[in-house]
């Protein structure tokens, strides 16, 4: 007999010698195997299981109908003014006012939208109602904006939050003028029409609204207190006169001379 098998051969008989000691002990150590081995089995099938269903998942997934892509930018559709900018009043300016080409013709830049809530000084709560109605009207979440000095007798310190404002441009700005110019202004009290002396000098426009409750974005319920605004209208155009063109051929509802200013 080799040194080998005489070695495992002790090994055997001092293994059968425990078993035979302690029983209990060796008893114990089979039924943890076993369990060891079942719990093994259990996770296999768990496993198979799990790789089937994603299999299922994924074959009924290429099999589904293919969902239809998202609307881009481009294949939206313009908003109303804009195409009647495009069709309408481009092709009659450069006929009135005799353009070189389609670029010199006015165009409307940006519509900024400024609420000045002074009350907020006292109580911040005010502003946060403000721009939460100013974001409603304008389908666009304002911006705070802080007093840049102190001013004693209003019991103002530079940096309060004391206005909020929006800032429209493409799409959005022109549903926004489509809403004000054929909603929202029709419904003020004894309207008459805009005054036609609001320019700066520049080509821009300034009209002053005195309360929210025009916009039927706004819950008159809900309405704790009027508040104005100003609504200013940002063009490329070099002079008042071409301005003023620009914005009526809009739609834009000025006073007629009989009216006066």
């Amino acid at each position: 007999m080799s040194p080998k098998d005489d070695k495992d051969d002790k090994a055997d008989k001092a293994a059968r010698a425990a078993k035979s000691e302690n029983p209990e002990r060796a008893e114990k150590a089979a039924k943890a195997k076993a369990e060891k081995a079942e719990r093994a089995v259990e996770a296999e099938k768990a496993g198979r299981a799990v790789a089937a269903a994603k299999a299922a998942k994924a074959e009924a997934a290429a099999s589904a109908k293919p969902r239809a892509p998202k609307e881009t930018e481009a294949e939206r559709k313009p908003a109303r003014i804009k195409e009647n900018y495009v069709k309408e009043v481009v092709p009659r300016l450069m006929k009135e006012r005799e353009y070189p080409n389609v670029m010199a013709v006015p165009r409307l830049r940006k519509v900024v939208v400024n609420m000045g809530v002074g009350e907020a000084t006292q109580n911040i709560k005010l502003l946060d109602t403000a721009m939460d109605e100013l974001g409603r009207i304008t389908g666009q979440r304002p911006a705070m904006r802080r007093s840049r000095k102190s001013i004693a007798a209003f019991k103002l310190r530079a940096g309060m939050p004391i206005a909020a404002t929006v800032t429209l441009r493409g799409d959005r700005m022109y549903e926004f003028v489509d809403r004000l110019f054929n909603v929202a202004l029709p419904r003020v009290r004894d309207f008459r029409g805009v005054p036609t002396n609001a320019f700066d000098g520049r080509g821009n426009y300034t009209l002053g609204l005195k309360d929210q409750i025009i916009f039927p974005e706004v819950d008159y319920a809900k309405v704790d207190k009027l508040r104005g605004m100003n609504v200013t209208f940002v063009t490329s155009a070099r002079t008042d006169e071409e301005s003023q063109l620009l914005l009526k051929y809009l739609g834009m509802p000025f006073k007629s001379a009989q009216e006066g200013r």
